[in-house]
């Protein structure tokens, strides 16, 4: 429930902190004379560290160390979204402080922002919570989500962020490719998808923020109140269709318990333990995004699941290079498989989820 990890620099993550120091003293007046720089146990994608200094603490994400994925790891569109929703709106984001795209200073792009105090919950089961709670936390995700979908993305100065139209068949594109450029054996329903998805691009278009890694791990919330304080990870983040967004969020209901590192809900009793049903997560979608109905659900479920697969396949493949950022990305690439397994089942069979 806690916040991840604090863990020392891992050695393939370490840069030079003095420089590091010299340059934030220019740009950040309140740092204090010494600085102290841990990382950020959990995260697969861009390095994320906790730098403490003079009694005040900030978070700071860079791009990781090694080649890279075109298009991925951009922190730069990252510090571009997370400034434009703290200045214009009322989602919940941290403050950000500076965005540095001089490799010279650390050897990659890297933007401060404020740490904010919270908590963090990992997977959608709440164990940790009494299942009067967990409710509560699901429903406020879901509000949050509603509010920066509605963002209108001309007032907030991101009308460029991303293209208004075709998101869909894009990102089937976009991830298709980097799913065959990080390619490390055969794996069928992969396959299946790539052909099935293209086909199925929504009929009716729409354009909102899109996170792209909306789940309760990436939400910090009130220490005391079922509030988000914080959303985090922007770095998917692009104009896109609101409903990837919330399939992504209701992936953990395709996904069966009990596999580590899957966050899946099938095998418990819903009810039971006080966590709503993903036929109740959509109504209340529906209810504050003022969304009347959802068409072709099961078309983006199989796309979310399709999207995670390539995406921990990429986390699998930078870890038998040597650079992923989190010490088990050799199981978590793993289960690329087992994701696109169950995406091919739902394009099948649908989701069983009507509206």
């Amino acid at each position: 429930m806690n916040e991840p990890e604090l863990i020392d620099v891992l050695p393939a993550h370490r840069f030079d902190e003095a420089a590091l120091a010299q340059y934030l003293r220019q740009h950040l007046p309140e740092l204090g004379p010494e600085l102290k720089v841990r990382q950020f146990q959990g995260g697969q994608s861009n390095p994320t560290y906790l730098l403490e200094s003079a009694g005040r603490r900030y978070v700071l994400r860079k791009k990781p160390p090694g080649k890279v994925l075109p298009s991925a790891h951009m922190v730069e569109r990252e510090y571009k979204v997370i400034r434009a929703l703290s200045e214009h709106t009322t989602v919940p984001v941290p403050r950000v402080h500076l965005l540095c795209e001089d490799d010279s200073i650390i050897g990659t792009a890297f933007y401060v922002m404020d740490h904010i105090e919270g908590r963090i919950f990992g997977h959608p089961a709440l164990n940790e919570l009494t299942a009067a709670e967990r409710r509560p936390i699901h429903l406020a995700a879901i509000d949050t989500m509603a509010e920066l979908h509605q963002v209108d993305v001309e007032k907030v100065g991101l009308g460029d962020f991303g293209k208004a139209q075709g998101y869909f068949a894009r990102q089937v594109k976009r991830w298709s490719g980097q799913y065959q450029a990080s390619r490390t054996g055969d794996m069928p329903a992969m396959e299946q998808l790539m052909r099935w998805l293209p086909e199925q691009a929504p009929q009716r278009d729409e354009c909102a923020i899109a996170h792209g890694d909306y789940r309760l791990g990436n939400l910090i919330f009130d220490p005391n109140e079922a509030k988000v304080a914080a959303i985090l990870d922007w770095e998917l983040s692009t104009l896109g269709h609101p409903l990837a967004d919330l399939a992504y969020f209701c992936l953990p209901y395709h996904l069966p318990a009990g596999v580590d590192g899957l966050r899946g809900l099938i095998g418990i009793d819903l009810q039971e333990q006080g966590i709503p049903s993903e036929q109740e997560v959509l109504q209340r979608y529906c209810l504050r995004s003022g969304r009347d109905a959802i068409d072709d659900w099961h078309v983006f479920v199989a796309f979310s699941l399709f999207r995670l697969a390539a995406i921990l396949q990429g986390v699998y493949a930078r870890a038998l290079q040597g650079n992923a950022s989190n010490a088990d990305a050799l199981q978590v690439g793993q289960r690329a498989g087992l994701l696109a397994e169950a995406g091919w089942r739902i394009a099948q069979n649908g989701s069983g989820v009507t509206l």
